[in-house]
């Protein structure tokens, strides 16, 4: 029986943004985080169903949806979460921005770790708040915040930490002593910490379990803005649902305020999908995270023997973080675009030594994206 992730869907002239940005060009697009997998049936049937009604209206959050993320929390992560504590969004890059705004005022500044997803980077200086970056270390080939590093460069007006947890993109999964130590700090210096944990049920490594920083004590709890949504894991991002998870009142109060007016509601399909997703779609993200498995196996054995590159493990995304360093490559990005495979600049999160590379698609895509690289690679470098 084939595996259902080996079907190659077609998503030229489908507007994709992933797909297109090449046009007509023998480029394979292994940029922007969605995958080229069918979401799963469940979400189909839903969405057709809720599609053959054929009104859609101005729509409420669903209080399934709601009930289903409060128990997902408690079932998946232990955290008893509250009602009145979820915003819904349109997604989770507007949730950065909305954070960076109801915390501080002008002028203060946002703590963001470097390298990462390019809106930690944009959203402080969209909000009128100075940028501070503080450095990942590389501790047995796993991104880390550099905790010492953090806790010299916090000054009197430092307000925010943004904090990412799988790290993206490295693919490091925090520990719960990890998490506990960098809690000490933000009690410490009295912070507020934006967590975006999007990829948190995309975890590869067996053994390894997300924890939510807010879920780490009442007292981070209290100063934690948790984002999460279902639209990475299940391919459904064009859909916008994603949600904040606030427990402290005043906090959340702020958050509100600055959406008002502003930031629109979570649309009716989005809400739906998300509803069949947390309803009916563990089992497929099981089978899911099987085939990202043997994909990162055989991309992290394959980049490993060509000359110039290197990929430490990969724990969590289908996001693999190569650096290119040794290659000594002039442009990384344009090179490997004549090469025929586009990635992701690593200079776009803060490190040009890096390429970041989607693994989500079949494993004849990937194949031939490695064949490409070595190809080119080894037509690069001196003999």
């Amino acid at each position: 029986m084939a595996n259902e992730f080996d079907r190659q869907v077609d998503r030229r002239n489908t507007s994709s943004l992933k797909w297109e940005k090449y046009g007509d060009s023998d480029i394979l697009p292994m940029w922007v985080a969605d995958t080229d997998f069918i979401s799963p049936p469940a979400i189909m049937k839903a969405l057709h169903e809720r599609i053959d009604h054929g009104v859609f209206g101005y729509t409420n959050t669903p209080d399934e949806l709601i009930q289903l993320v409060i128990e997902r929390m408690q079932s998946h992560y232990q955290w008893t979460v509250e009602q009145d504590w979820l915003i819904w969004l349109p997604g989770l890059v507007c949730g950065l921005n909305l954070a960076c705004r109801a915390v501080g005022s002008s002028g203060d500044t946002v703590l963001s770790p470097k390298p990462i997803y390019p809106p930690f980077m944009s959203s402080p200086r969209l909000s009128d708040r100075q940028l501070l970056s503080v450095p990942l270390c590389e501790q047995e080939g796993r991104w880390v915040l550099d905790l010492d590093a953090l806790d010299q460069l916090i000054t009197p007006d430092t307000k925010m930490l943004l904090f990412c947890n799988p790290q993206n993109p490295g693919g490091s999964v925090y520990r719960r002593e990890e998490l506990e130590q960098l809690a000490k700090l933000v009690v410490k210096h009295d912070l507020i910490v934006c967590s975006d944990e999007i990829h948190c049920d995309l975890i590869l490594e067996p053994g390894l379990q997300h924890i939510p920083l807010g879920s780490i004590s009442e007292e981070m709890a209290a100063r934690t803005i948790t984002l999460m949504a279902p639209s990475k894991t299940y391919n459904i991002a064009g859909l916008a649902c994603a949600f904040a998870i606030i427990p402290d009142r005043n906090l959340r109060k702020r958050f509100h305020d600055v959406m008002k007016g502003i930031v629109p509601d979570v649309n009716l399909l989005g809400f739906t999908a998300a509803i069949a997703a947390y309803r009916d779609g563990d089992e497929w993200n099981r089978s899911q995270l099987n085939y990202l498995r043997e994909n990162r196996d055989y991309l992290v054995g394959e980049i490993n023997q060509i000359p110039g590159l290197k990929l430490g493990p990969v724990e969590a995304t289908y996001l693999a973080w190569i650096d290119v360093s040794g290659a000594k490559l002039d442009n990384p990005a344009h090179f490997f675009e004549q090469a025929g495979v586009g990635l992701s600049p690593g200079r776009d999160f803060g490190d040009d030594r890096f390429m970041r590379l989607n693994f989500g698609c079949t494993r004849s895509t990937l194949e031939e994206a490695v064949r490409r690289i070595r190809r080119a690679i080894q037509g690069e470098l001196p003999a």
